[in-house]
């Protein structure tokens, strides 16, 4: 049995979705809510818990990518930019002034850094910054208030940083603050170069050393430390794994219908984005194409004790692509407004105030 929902209209088509049960009873007892970046519908989404079942609140940003959480903070890339929104949870509860505690959480747009069109693809908030994949120049990148990226490592093959995307640099993974594990569609020092074999020639590198650790993956992506381990989507083949750090041996864990992009650990589960595929040029004859009739959009619970998918988010209509997929815990109503919401203009923080600068709100003579 599912819930169904209409939630937006992109291009004139309805944005649907699908729940299970399984997944509403999941969200029941989580304890946090779900956010996350479709670049081909241009929205970040998220899913939160009223009390009663599962909500769906999209805001339109231009191609939104990696999305970054932080403490009450989040950082999203999107194509020209990198946005940070800090949480005004007073203003959330008085947000819809006739329905005051419809949210508890409000991220408003603070910073915005003007990068340019990095093809910024992960981002991560590590223990003195904000890390960035610039697939572009293929390195780890941090944000500047005078340049439009700083470098701060290469994979050892890349010659010399230029906009050529050579390698396909895309996932991110700290461990203890600093990043350790990288994933890269191949290893390629030439424009474009990891296109010739995106189905075999995905490679997981250590940060630290500098060295490639895993061959042959297909398309990897969304690397991630939890509980001792690394996991990571080997996107081509609609597989997660998880991969010991000692040994470097790997377990596949499950296998969805989707091409795979955005992972996170919620405990003993994980959060799978799936996607459709779209553009046969560059993801054409892929492994997942082969094993599954149809491929879905939406977010899978994956118990990681036995590998089973346990509840699922789909989107039936408007939507065929995510990126990042991220868990905000402690926060139950979510929302967040783009720079176009007039509500930004009226909202005003600082230490110890909050304050909505509305007609309700003006003094009368």
């Amino acid at each position: 049995m599912t819930q169904s929902s209409n939630t937006t209209v992109q291009s004139g088509q309805a944005i649907a979705c699908s729940i299970s049960d399984s997944f509403v009873s999941w969200m029941s007892q989580a304890k946090g809510a779900i956010a996350l970046t479709t670049y081909q519908a241009n929205k970040v989404a998220l899913i939160g818990w009223n009390g009663n079942q599962p909500t769906l609140l999209m805001r339109q940003f231009a191609k939104p990518m990696g999305l970054a959480v932080g403490e009450q903070c989040l950082a999203l890339a999107t194509k020209e930019e990198v946005y940070m929104f800090a949480n005004a949870p007073q203003l959330a509860n008085s947000y819809l002034e006739d329905q005051p505690g419809r949210y508890d959480t409000l991220y408003l747009p603070r910073v915005v850094y003007f990068t340019g069109d990095l093809n910024t693809h992960d981002l991560v908030f590590g223990q003195d910054s904000l890390w960035l994949v610039n697939t572009r120049f293929s390195c780890l990148a941090a944000l500047s208030n005078q340049f439009n990226f700083i470098p701060h490592w290469q994979p050892k093959f890349i010659s010399q940083l230029v906009p050529e995307d050579r390698c396909h640099l895309n996932g991110l993974a700290l461990v203890n603050g600093q990043p350790k594990y990288v994933t890269a569609l191949g290893e390629s020092d030439v424009v474009g170069g990891w296109r010739a074999h995106k189905a075999t020639g995905g490679i997981l590198i250590d940060v630290e050393n500098n060295e490639i650790v895993l061959r042959g993956l297909s398309m990897p992506h969304s690397p991630y430390w939890h509980q001792g381990y690394l996991w990571l989507l080997n996107s081509g083949r609609g597989e997660l794994w998880r991969v010991n750090p000692q040994t470097l041996e790997h377990d596949v864990i499950c296998v969805l219908p989707g091409f795979l992009r955005g992972l996170t650990c919620v405990g003993s589960y994980a959060l799978v984005g799936l996607c459709q595929i779209r553009e046969r040029h560059i993801f054409g004859n892929l492994p997942v194409q082969h094993r599954f009739e149809k491929l879905l959009c939406g977010v899978a619970i994956v118990d990681l004790q036995n590998g089973q998918m346990i509840g699922m988010l789909e989107f039936t209509a408007g939507c065929q692509e995510l990126y990042a997929v991220q868990f905000l815990p402690g926060v139950f109503r979510p929302n967040i407004l783009n720079a176009e919401r007039a509500e930004i203009r009226q909202a005003f923080t600082a230490p110890d105030i909050d304050y909505w600068l509305r007609p309700s709100a003006e003094i009368k003579d």
